[in-house]
């Protein structure tokens, strides 16, 4: 059986948010550009969300954190975003589990377009 991709949407990953992982497509919405960041924590691509984080706040790198397996995603809402506009905002929750430990991550993260591209800016967490 195919695996599910992560972004919870319901498609296979090499279907879903692979292409983008792949640098086959870019996300048109920053919503789907969120999924598509989740799922690269996920499964563990840095490469993909360094290349998808604005240059004045991105990191060096991303600290994985050895153990947690991010396992749903649930957005919550969205502000602007979409294929026309050049900001936009995501509220979401992420799930995941450390060993057998369930948590849960709510950010509202803030997007804008960078050389037509949507990136990540960035976010805050309660």
């Amino acid at each position: 059986m195919a695996k599910r991709c992560p972004c919870g949407v319901g498609s296979r990953y090499r279907d879903c948010c692979g292409p983008l992982h792949r640098g086959e497509e870019t996300a048109a919405t920053a919503v789907r550009l969120m999924r598509s960041r989740f799922s690269a924590f996920a499964v563990g691509d840095e490469a993909y969300l360094l290349a998808t984080w604005h240059p004045a706040t991105r990191p060096e790198r991303i600290g994985f954190e050895d153990g947690t397996r991010w396992t749903r995603l649930e957005i919550v809402r969205t502000e602007g975003g979409g294929p026309d506009d050049d900001r936009g905002l995501v509220e979401f929750r992420a799930h995941y589990l450390t060993g057998t430990e369930p948590g849960e991550m709510h950010e509202v993260s803030r997007f804008a377009r960078h050389d037509g591209a949507w990136v990540y800016v960035r976010g805050k967490v309660s």
